[in-house]
């Protein structure tokens, strides 16, 4: 082929002969001959004509033997190549290789070494083929004609290969040893080295060739004998050498892994030279593909691969394992390495640890394995569930225990020692003792207890040698590993060292004994040897006992010792994680207690965090309280109680919320350690800290917060008797600073009255009482009484009754209520009812209430008797005023006149008012109390007065809080400073006892609710903040508010919301009015449109809606985002709100749903339409809680059913929408439109179950019959279909569906819904008047500024103010709804409707009025430019097509786009639309594919007019629609049509046929084909596809086109052909792409004084010969695109639509070659969503 440069300057690349024979007359009837014979060819329709046809061909040739040229070759060529059709006889086949036979050696070797490409074309692809009889033929000719061209043979030897190698598939076959013979001739003419590089190329690139290529390499690979030697004869390129066999081991065929295994064993040793001389790169790559063999599991592989690693298995194992260390495990460890770095799915993250296990089997590859890869392996985290943690818990289980613990034991105590313990090393052991738990008996008795002595060992050297560390944070977290180190350590081995296998003695000193089990030396454990007992346990127990006094030292010392205190925390919790997993074991523990105490004292005096103090005062008990201990531990003189007690006191201020309820159980817990008042005294002292004459109100609340979350069986009130008289004393003292701390622990802390009676009441029937009863005579009557008869400590009852009586005066008609409701007999105290029944004042049905009434009887009545009272009298004087004052506290109140309360009041508003703004709060409950005293007794003074005087002084009630201007602001002011915080619950209660009761003060209401909603909002802030803090808090949680003060807030906003709904002078004018206001009097349009035009600027017309509703929406605004965020709390994990959540949420949640639920009872339309208003709400993306669930959750929580929702929306759409239904209700939510309403009714009926969309089906069905009962309605049908579809989806798929009847009320509903629809979409309604510009109307009727409904009198007018309106309306806007409804359509309703409608012919009419009124005027409105209608169209028409019904309706439409002649003017993105339309037209219509191909034949033209370059493009039309169709189906799909469409494009390829247009389309279908149909479909292609390209390369060779013709189309489309098939690689094409491109190592390493041979070399040589103009620039565009990434495989000429110059290609002709070489030396996969993107947009101009 190397005279072909100059064959191409003379006219042709593939020349008839010289100029002497062309002119020769003989030589002309000679071609006349051969002409006349191959026009038989097309007569040919049987296999005997093809033997005729043959026959008379060779007796053509033979005629004329004269000659050496054979005439027409090409097309000779191409006939014979089609003669070896393998569907074709034997006889065939053999009469067109004698054929070849004589033309080969009528041309000589210089005929076929010129003319390879013409003859071999046909040849080689057909030896694989080949009858049994006719191979031997076959192979003679190869033997006889092409052996003999030696040098010649160079740019085909890898076809050559590639055709001879299906005979040496079998080794025992009858050809197998002729094969190899030729082969080795091949070999001989080319040079082995040469030879062998091709050979590693077929492995690279044909799967099919390797099995027969390895039985060739396996005889004849040449053995190594010195390294230089062995690479040149391997072709001297390593890396194509380590990739072709790193590929064959990727083949998927187990015989092809055998192969390779054993040739790499022969002669790709690891000590061998390929290996000694690869990169790094092609190590790693060939060594990744062996080691994935092991995955198969095939025993045989893995024998192979081991022997690969070990260099021999007949060898010792030392010898082996040498060899291995020496050769192998380094490349293999980096390699797994290498692998784990990779950004891969869960799959490919397994693999090196699967490969790893396999490995393991082979002991010598995987203990030395395992010592340097494990700790990388291990190196994971995230849920015990994940996969790459399943895998690496396998390695624990797999993996040699002495080796894998001893990687981990000396990593770690190295990184302690260096003061610094990595990532990696905290996820090892996270893995190790966290997320994997099932550890063998060896590794749970023998390593681990090792491991974890040693490090404490570490931990307490570093922290002594290096202190500052106890604040790093890998301390901590080393430490908290520990505790699960206990629970998989059996006790057993805790308790002394369990016997190692194989080791006589060991030394327990777990240094030395680490050292002895896994072989350490000293440099490698740096730990100094413990004295003292050596046992796992006293190791453990005196290394935490050392490091939490050092830790203590070190806090102490250092500036911030938070992180240090941290630290301690956790080692005092792995102390008690100790103490808990040896629970019941006696334990000899010999540690110097005293010096600990001490120390652990001296760090509660550093303020630590609760966690330490949680875990020291656990630690404490347990010891104090263990039996087991042989030494008992000692806590200490009181002096340590006192500490311990502090320190837990400290955490029941307000700010640490989040610990009260632990707190509560570590006091009950020291408490139970120790004696009966120890404790109890220790607190008292804690109250009295500040001034031993009064109590401290922190330690007050303090002791509430204890009180609080103590238990009633703990009996509080008698265990810490001497604390709560402490603050009942407060409660009754006169300092106003006392009793306000008293009062507001007992309105926050109390929990129940019982617990302060019961005391009180054991004290008080003290049986040290006795009396007798006694009677006396005055004037004739008798009154009976009782005489004490001996003294008793009347001072001690005096003081209990006085504590009583303060308690009843502060709980007042609460502590009455509770006393009546429990009965007494019930007390939690064992005796009191015993002592009670003793002193006769309880029986069996006493409640508390009697017991009281009785005892207060019991003493009212006592007197001291004659004898004793000289002494006794004074003080039981005292006793009965204080019980008379205890009966009057209960029974009575008292009055005062007008002027005085006037008086009071004013300075009562004004002295708080003060108060509140100065912070001073001792004053102000007393003052709020007075203040409700005098206005209660105001009122009541006022009432009586009006019943006196009639209903006219009643109309002046009420000025006297009414006139002062202060009062509303004070109680705002009262209850929103963050200051008045402490007594915000007297300021609640004075509310709810003033306002909300007394009509004077309504004025006040709407302001206070206000208020109140505003601080819920501050509240939702803070514990939205909290949910939003997902770290773990460095800081004690505080929150400015508490549960109880949000639960006051809640009561408030309920009681005012309901008063001010029920004040009948804020309600909304009624329909009395007759004189129309300014607004309503514009008629219908006011009416429908809201206030959009009628409204003033600057007013808001929601203002002339009442308050109070106002007032009702903000409150369940403001409660429905506290319930939602609280809802987000409930679900957190984290420790530190675990017990918040338990005392906060809960009970708050429940009394906001109770607030919910009392408004709904109200007002439950408005109370769901503002739920609804949440509902609607944005979330964003910084939110925690979503609006649209939480809404919900509250409104099936509210109701009692569905259908009770269903019934109160379809309520408020119609007081909306339907004129007949507005007068029923005037008031309604202003911000809320119908069609928002109807979007919550559509989701509200997406979430129901079938059975209750059934129920409410009813009461929704005949909103929908008043909507379709008129025209006026049209706005509402889309939204009304939504809802309708939404409700009919869930109850096709219940069993009511069945009932004829009902399943008919919802097709006809549905139908009559789709039918308007449809026409608003095709704008028939009225000529599309009577739409609005839905934009306005959002903003009007949505914002609810609805104009008021005009009265009686102006309704007659509304049709015709409707209409007058219309004609003005704007159509801008109806787009937007029509788009709405297009896209419904098209997404929901029409795969709803077609479940719905059941029979075909309702769904097909449906589908025809949505074809008739919306897709056919959308099709003709089309682009004029691409001729496509707009996306929804598309969407539309691709739903249709999914319905079989509807098949004839839209075939018209689709096979009419599809045949406009823009069809092919879109975009590519847009074109994609279109994929399912062709495609379901294709599927549904088999004919259409006929049609398409009928129209690509040649016909004459329709009119005289037609010129041919019209033809020619409708002709390029056609064939590019049968390339789309074909493009739109799947794989294979086109078999059928397939020789129709061979045919077709036989025909169009024919000499002159065609224009250069339409034979470029036909290169663009035959890419779309190969990528369509399997690669062995084509073959009969390749013969005629073959010819073509050589006729166009030769074409372009001996006289290239013009600039700007019409050929240089036709060359790019043959070159994007050419480019695709190199990309593809297939089989087939294997042996046919040495004819364009160079496929061997002369792409890269071109032999010196070699000549271009392959048509791209060629035609690089001379394009570039060419005059050169400006081309340059986009020559090189072209190549950049192409040559960026050769990762994977895709066009080169993948961006190019178009060239103006032959010199454009340039780029692409003198590259692909070495494109093509690169891509196969790479390895990389085809790019199919390139090549795809490629074919669609040439098929779609985008224009």
């Amino acid at each position: 082929m190397s005279s072909r440069l100059e064959a191409g300057a003379n006219g042709s690349a593939f020349t008839n002969g010289s100029s002497a024979e062309l002119n020769d007359p003989k030589y002309k009837k000679y071609a006349l001959a051969v002409e006349k014979c191959l026009t038989t060819f097309d007569n040919v329709h049987e296999w005997a004509d093809f033997i005729s046809f043959l026959t008379k061909l060779l007796k053509t040739f033979q005629a004329f033997m004269q000659f050496k040229e054979i005439p027409r070759k090409l097309l000779v060529a191409k006939r014979l190549s089609q003669c070896l059709n393998p569907a074709l006889p034997n006889g065939v086949h053999q009469r067109a290789l004698d054929v070849y036979s004589h033309v080969l050696a009528v041309i000589g070797p210089d005929g076929l070494r010129r003319d390879l490409a013409l003859w071999s074309s046909g040849l080689f692809p057909f030896f694989e083929y080949a009858a049994t009889s006719v191979k031997p033929t076959l192979l003679n000719l190869y033997d006889t004609h092409y052996i003999p061209l030696k040098q010649g043979l160079r740019p085909i030897l890898k076809a050559f290969i590639l055709a001879l190698l299906p005979g040496a598939e079998e080794e025992a076959g009858e050809f197998f040893e002729k094969v190899l013979s030729i082969l080795d001739k091949l070999s001989r003419s080319v040079s082995p080295e040469f030879f062998f590089q091709n050979m590693w190329l077929v492995l690279m690139t044909t799967p099919a060739a390797r099995s027969p290529a390895i039985n060739y390499l396996s005889r004849r690979m040449p053995q190594p004998k010195s390294g230089e030697d062995l690479l040149a004869r391997l072709g001297g390129d390593v890396g194509l050498v380590v990739r072709a066999f790193a590929m064959a081991l990727e083949d998927e065929h187990l015989l092809v892994k055998r192969g390779i295994l054993d040739l790499m064993n022969q002669s790709v040793r690891m000590d061998g030279p390929v290996m000694s001389h690869a990169n790094s790169e092609d190590k790693a790559y060939i060594m990744n593909a062996a080691i994935g063999v092991v995955l198969r599991r095939d025993v045989s592989l893995n024998r192979r691969v081991n022997t690969w690693l070990l260099g021999s298995l007949d060898e010792s194992s030392e010898a082996r394992v040498a060899f291995y260390k020496k050769n192998s495990l380094q490349l293999l460890s980096s390699t797994l390495k290498s692998e784990l770095d990779l950004d891969v799915d869960d799959a490919g993250k397994t693999r090196p640890y699967k490969i790893f296990i396999s490995l393991l089997d082979t002991w010598e590859i995987g203990s030395a394995l395992t010592e340097v890869f494990v700790l990388d392996l291990l190196n994971v985290s995230g849920k015990p569930d994940d996969e790459v943690v399943v895998a690496a818990g396998t390695v624990f289980e797999r993996a040699e225990p002495r080796l894998l613990w001893k990687k981990i034991l000396v990593s770690t105590i190295a990184a302690i020692s260096a003061g610094e313990v990595s990532l990696q090393i905290q996820n090892i052991l996270q893995l190790a003792f966290v997320l994997f738990k099932n550890h063998d008996d060896e590794a749970a008795t023998v390593h681990i207890p090792l491991l974890l002595t040693n490090i404490l060992l570490s931990l307490v050297e570093i922290l002594r040698t290096k202190p500052s560390t106890s604040s790093q944070p890998w301390v901590l977290e080393v430490l908290r590993l520990l505790p699960a180190m206990f629970k998989i350590t059996p006790s057993t081995a805790l308790f002394e060292w369990q016997r190692v296998a194989n080791e006589l003695e060991l030394s327990p000193f777990p240094p030395l004994r680490a050292k002895q089990i896994y072989e350490l030396s000293d440099d490698l454990l740096p730990i100094p040897v413990p004295l003292g007992d050596a046992t796992p346990l006293a190791v453990t127990w005196d290394s935490l006992v050392r490091m939490s006094m050092q830790c203590v030292t070190e806090a102490s010392s250092s500036k911030d010792g938070q992180p240090t205190l941290r630290v301690l925390t956790a080692v005092v919790a792995t102390m008690n994680a100790l103490l808990t997993r040896l629970k019941g074991r006696p334990m000899t523990l010999d540690w110097d207690q005293e010096s600990w105490r001490s120390s652990m004292l001296a760090s509660l005096s550093l303020e630590p965090p609760f966690e330490l103090v949680d875990e020291l005062v656990t630690l404490v008990v347990s010891l104090t309280t263990a039996t087991t201990l042989s030494t008992p531990f000692d806590l200490g003189d009181r002096s340590v109680r006192r500490k311990i007690v502090h320190a837990i006191f400290r955490f029941f201020d307000s700010r640490y919320v989040a610990y009260h309820a632990r707190a509560t159980q570590l006091f009950w817990a020291l408490h139970s350690c120790s004696s009966q008042h120890e404790i109890e005294g220790l607190v008292s002292e804690f109250m009295f800290r500040s001034n031993p004459n009064s109590v401290d109100s922190g330690a007050v609340e303090a002791f509430g917060v204890l009180w609080r979350f103590s238990e009633d069986i703990q009996l509080p009130g008698f265990q810490l008797k001497v604390p709560l008289l402490a603050v009942l004393d407060a409660l009754r003292s006169e300092n106003p600073g006392s009793r306000r701390v008293g009062e507001t622990w007992m309105r926050g802390s109390l929990k129940s009255y019982l617990r302060v009676l019961d005391p009180i009441l054991y004290a008080l029937v003290s049986t040290s009482i006795t009396r007798v009863p006694f009677s006396v005579t005055y004037q004739g009557r008798s009154i009976r009484g009782y005489h004490y008869v001996r003294p008793f400590d009347q001072k001690a009852t005096h003081y209990y009754l006085e504590s009583l009586l303060a308690v009843v005066r502060f709980g007042g008609q609460g502590l009455v209520r509770v006393a009546r409701g429990n009965a007494f007999n019930r007390t939690p105290h064992p005796t009191l009812y015993s002592v009670a029944e003793q002193a006769n004042v309880a029986h069996s049905t006493s409640t508390y209430l009697d017991v009281v009434v009785d005892l207060l009887m019991w003493y009212i009545q006592s007197d001291a008797s004659p004898d004793l009272a000289p002494s006794m009298s004074a003080t039981n004087l005292s006793i009965q005023s204080t019980v008379l004052e205890l009966i009057q506290a209960i029974v009575t109140r008292g009055e005062l006149d007008n002027v005085a309360l006037e008086t009071i009041e004013s300075a009562l508003i004004s002295r708080l008012y003060d108060a509140v703004h100065t912070g001073k709060l001792d004053l102000q409950n007393k003052l709020l109390h007075v203040l409700h005293s005098v206005i209660f007794a105001a009122s009541s003074s006022q009432t009586r007065r009006a019943g006196r005087s009639g209903q006219a002084e009643s109309s002046t009630s009420g000025h006297l809080t009414a006139s002062n201007p202060l009062f509303v602001q004070m109680l705002i002011d009262g209850l929103s400073r963050p200051s008045n915080r402490p007594v915000l619950q007297h300021w609640i209660d004075f509310v709810m006892m003033t306002v909300a009761q007394f009509p004077s003060l309504a004025h006040s209401v709407s302001p206070l609710c206000d208020c109140i909603c505003r601080q819920l909002r501050v509240c939702f802030s803070e514990y939205d903040t909290m949910v939003t803090n997902k770290e773990r808090p460095q800081a004690p949680l505080q929150w400015n508010t508490s549960d109880a003060d949000i639960l006051l807030f809640l009561n408030a906003l309920e009681r005012l919301v309901l008063l001010s709904l029920s004040k009948p002078e804020e309600t909304a004018p009624t329909d009395d009015v007759d004189k129309p206001t300014a607004e309503s009097s514009t008629g219908l349009l006011g009416y429908v449109f809201g206030g959009e035009t009628q409204t003033p600027v600057g007013e808001d017309t929601s203002s002339t809606r009442p308050t109070s509703y106002k007032n009702l929406q903000e409150a369940v605004r403001a409660v429905h985002s506290l319930w939602s965020i609280l809802g987000v709390a409930e679900d957190l994990e984290e420790p530190p709100y675990r017990s918040a959540l338990a005392s906060v949420v809960v009970r708050v949640r429940a009394r906001c749903m109770k607030t919910l639920e009392h408004l709904f009872k109200v007002q439950s339309s408005e109370v769901l339409e503002s739920l609804i208003e949440c509902w609607l709400l944005t979330t964003s993306p910084q939110s925690n809680f979503d609006s649209k669930a939480t809404a919900i959750e509250v409104i099936d929580d509210l109701t009692a059913s569905a259908q009770i929702v269903v019934q109160m929306l379809c309520s408020s759409i119609s007081s909306r929408v339907l004129v007949s239904t507005r007068s029923r209700r005037t008031t309604f939510n202003p911000n809320l439109s119908d069609l928002e309403i109807f979007t919550f009714l559509e989701f509200y009926f997406q979430r129901l179950e079938g059975p209750i969309a059934v129920q409410v089906w009813p009461t929704f069905a005949n909103l929908s019959k008043e909507l379709l009962s008129s025209q006026e309605y049209k706005l509402q049908m889309f939204p009304l279909l939504r809802c309708t579809t939404a409700a009919c989806d869930k109850i096709s798929q219940t069993p009511a569906f069945d009932d004829r009847k009902f399943r008919r009320e919802l097709q006809d509903t549905s139908v009559k819904l789709l039918d308007n629809c449809i026409l608003i979409a095709g704008r028939s309604f009225d000529q599309g008047h009577w739409l609005r510009n839905r934009t306005r109307e959002k903003d009007a009727v949505s914002s609810g500024r609805n104009s008021p409904e005009p009265s009686d009198n102006e309704r007659p007018d509304e049709k015709n103010a409707m209409a007058a309106s219309n004609a003005d309306l704007s159509r801008t806007g109806a787009g937007d709804l029509i788009d709405q409804i297009n896209r419904y359509l098209s997404s929901t309703c029409l795969p709803v409707t077609k479940r719905i409608l059941v029979e075909n012919d309702k769904v097909a009419n449906v589908c025809t009025n949505i074809v008739y009124y919306i897709i056919s005027p959308a099709m003709k409105a089309r682009s004029s430019k691409t001729g496509l209608p707009e996306d929804t169209i598309l969407d539309l028409l691709a739903e249709l097509v999914k319905i079989a019904a509807a098949s004839k309706v839209w075939k018209p439409i689709v096979s009419d786009a599809f045949g406009d002649s823009r069809f092919f003017n879109a975009s590519p993105a847009a074109s994609l639309k279109w994929r399912p339309l062709i495609k379901g037209l294709i599927d549904t219509d088999k004919q259409s594919v006929n049609d398409l191909l009928a129209k690509m034949a040649a016909a004459p033209s329709a009119t005289i007019f037609t010129s041919r370059e019209t033809e020619m493009l409708l002709r390029s039309l056609n064939l590019r629609r049968l390339s789309y169709a074909v493009y739109t189906g799947d794989r294979n799909q086109f078999l059928a049509q397939l020789p129709v469409i061979q045919e077709r494009l036989v025909d169009i390829l024919r000499p002159g046929a065609v224009a250069p247009i339409v034979h470029s389309e036909v290169y663009l279908c035959m890419r779309i084909l190969l990528c369509r149909l399997s690669p062995h479909n084509l073959s009969s292609f390749w013969p005629v596809m073959l010819t073509e390209l050589l006729r166009v390369f030769q074409q372009v060779l001996s006289s290239p086109p013009a600039d700007k013709s019409d050929e240089l189309q036709l060359v790019l489309s043959t070159c994007k052909f050419l480019d695709l098939l190199l990309t593809l690689q297939t089989e087939e094409f294997q042996v046919h792409q040495w004819i364009f491109i160079t496929d061997t190592v002369d792409a890269v390493y071109r032999a010196d004084n070699s000549a271009p041979e392959s048509l791209m070399d060629l035609l690089t040589d001379s394009t570039s010969a060419l005059p050169d103009e400006n081309s340059s620039a986009r020559a090189i565009h072209i190549h950049d695109s192409a040559w960026k990434d050769k990762s994977m495989r895709k066009p080169m000429l993948l961006n190019v639509r178009s060239i103006s110059s032959i010199k454009d290609l340039i780029p692409f002709f003198s590259h692909v070659s070495l494109y093509a070489y690169e891509t196969t030396y790479m390895g990389g996969l085809v790019d199919w969503d390139a090549v795809e993107q490629g074919l669609l947009e040439d098929l779609f101009d985008g224009r």
